[in-house]
């Protein structure tokens, strides 16, 4: 029997369990079957019916319609119950999307090809007419009733068709590592279905407080709206992009943070359709969508094809592009990273480069990269003065350092805890905290262990062999210890934030870097380094609080 995943699923119809329990029976034990998968990839969530992973075969993506189905003039019928009707989608066009989708993310989570793939359609049900045929697929990708005591070897004739691209069958290792992937992938998309729950609920006071503080500024088209970490800036930029998609307003939704970025993706997947804004990303992958080169057919260093070449190619691309592709409206969160030449290239962007709406959030006290810019917004800013997400204790530990005085809402919660450690030992004194935390009893899907200076060989080895949106998404999942660093934490939190001062690479920017990192934390705190660095960067008041507890 083939490993299973999850071990007993709750099916959306009695033809996804009718499927999956052929499967079940046909699979050999080395094959891996997944019900309901989810992938976010490009901004856009698919979920696969049924998805199998089969080493010395490959994978096999399939979509399951009950009822009887038919297809008439091109288009798609079901029949049950309730009478015949029309399906919105192709069955088939469905499952190409997800396969597509599901391959895409993939790819961006390892160096190796997952090999062969195809998608197909099982009609568990319905009975196909012996000269059925669609310009779509050949009839070896749809599965009909007579066909469900051969589902396997369905999927293995559905791959000879696949033979003429040259990919190898998936192996045993791309088999493993895939479906490790996947099920985090899904874990972070769950997450986050719930992370909408609890946004939604309307007992939540103080997110209601915020949301009525933005609509104060919905008649106003361009404005900046600035508070220091925790005051829920980044909620805000959310709600303000589903908003204006809603309004039928075409949006992008960017920043410049990879995680935070992966963040946006994954909650706005959650939403109607209709309310997702047209772009949600990286501000540098805006360009590479409208045509730029990628990163490794520049010639030049990285920082220069990121701080010059591809904000200079958007304003480019902007020029050229066609009404339909410009936005009605921008939103941009942690708008301090932005520089002058970056803002240049996004009003092209819009429809209406000067009366365009733009909204940004915005932290400068939060300002930890070498580059200076401004936001094209003549109006004062609208300050947010509350704190949302640390205790009062967390929050009046980097109180001297945030640019407005905050009023904290959470309650008290347990004392900062600092751990004395040179700086060079300080990531591995940071491992030995999070080992004893753990022993506590904490989840290590709670802990975050953030590092200053130079990154945890952790998180080194996670983005090299995962990738960006692997690493990201083994966050989301919540499962494991975070292995990051301040520079890329902006916007995210954690239960327990493990902060260790490792160093700060260019001092005029420790204060700011030491901010962040003490602001991640919601319930837990804990520091480690060395306290005349921490007094260096932070000024005696921090230190104080962080040696107290």
């Amino acid at each position: 029997m083939p490993l299973c995943h999850p071990a007993a699923p709750e099916f959306a119809s009695t033809a996804e369990q009718e499927v999956w329990e052929g499967l079940l029976e046909q699979l050999p034990d080395d094959a891996v079957l997944i019900a309901g998968q989810r992938v976010t990839a490009d901004g856009e969530e698919v979920e696969a019916d049924l998805l199998v992973l089969w080493p010395g075969i490959g994978i096999a993506v399939i979509e399951v319609k009950g009822g009887r189905v038919s297809l008439r003039d091109g288009r798609w019928y079901q029949a049950d119950r309730r009478g015949t009707h029309e399906l919105a989608r192709s069955p088939i066009a469905q499952a190409q999307r997800a396969k597509h989708r599901i391959l895409e993310y993939l790819a961006s989570t390892s160096s190796r090809p997952v090999g062969r793939a195809v998608h197909m359609v099982a009609l568990p049900y319905t009975q196909l007419p012996p000269d059925w045929r669609t310009p779509e697929a050949s009839r070896r990708l749809v599965l009909d009733a007579t066909e469900m005591s051969r589902l396997a070897e369905g999927i293995v004739g559905a791959m000879r068709t696949q033979t003429r691209d040259g990919l190898a069958p998936l192996d045993a290792q791309q088999c493993a590592h895939a479906v490790k992937m996947l099920r985090r992938s899904h874990r972070a998309i769950e997450n986050h279905q719930v992370l909408a729950r609890e946004i939604a609920d309307e007992g939540n006071a103080l997110t209601r407080e915020q949301e009525r503080a933005i609509a104060l500024l919905r008649f106003q088209h361009r404005a900046q709206i600035i508070g220091g970490a925790g005051s829920g800036k980044t909620h805000l930029a959310m709600i303000k992009a589903r908003t204006l998609a809603r309004d039928g307003f075409r949006t992008a939704l960017l920043c410049y943070s990879r995680g935070l970025a992966r963040h946006f993706q994954l909650l706005s997947g959650t939403w109607p359709e209709q309310e997702r804004p047209a772009f949600v990303g990286l501000f540098h992958d805006l360009p590479v969508h409208w045509g730029a080169e990628p990163e490794d057919e520049f010639d030049g260093p990285a920082a220069t094809y990121y701080e010059e070449h591809l904000p200079r190619r958007l304003a480019e691309l902007a020029a050229t592009q066609s009404e339909d592709e410009l936005f009605d409206a921008i939103v941009v969160d942690e708008a301090q990273d932005f520089a002058d030449v970056w803002w240049d290239g996004l009003q092209r962007c819009l429809r209406d480069p000067e009366e365009g709406v733009l909204f940004v959030f915005a932290d400068q006290h939060q300002t930890v990269f070498d580059r200076e810019g401004r936001a094209p917004i003549t109006l004062n800013p609208f300050p947010l003065d509350d704190n949302l997400r640390n205790t009062r204790t967390i929050a009046r530990t980097f109180a001297p350092l945030t640019p407005l005085e905050q009023r904290a809402r959470m309650e008290d919660g347990a004392p900062v805890r600092y751990v004395a450690a040179p700086t060079a030992d300080a990531l591995a004194a940071a491992d030995d905290v999070v080992e004893q935390l753990i022993s506590e009893g904490w989840a290590p899907g709670d802990i975050a262990l953030l590092a200053t200076g130079s990154r945890h060989p952790e998180q080194k080895s996670q983005v090299e062999f995962e990738g960006f949106d692997g690493y990201w998404d083994g966050f989301f999942a919540g499962e494991e210890v975070f292995y990051g660093h301040v520079l890329n934490f902006k916007g995210l939190e954690r239960p327990v934030v493990v902060l260790a001062v490792n160093g700060f690479g260019a001092a005029e920017r420790a204060p700011q870097l030491l901010y962040v990192g003490l602001s991640r934390a919601r319930s837990l705190l804990v520091v480690v380094g060395d306290g005349g660095e921490i007094w260096d960067a932070g000024g005696p008041e921090v230190w104080e609080r962080i040696s107290a507890g």
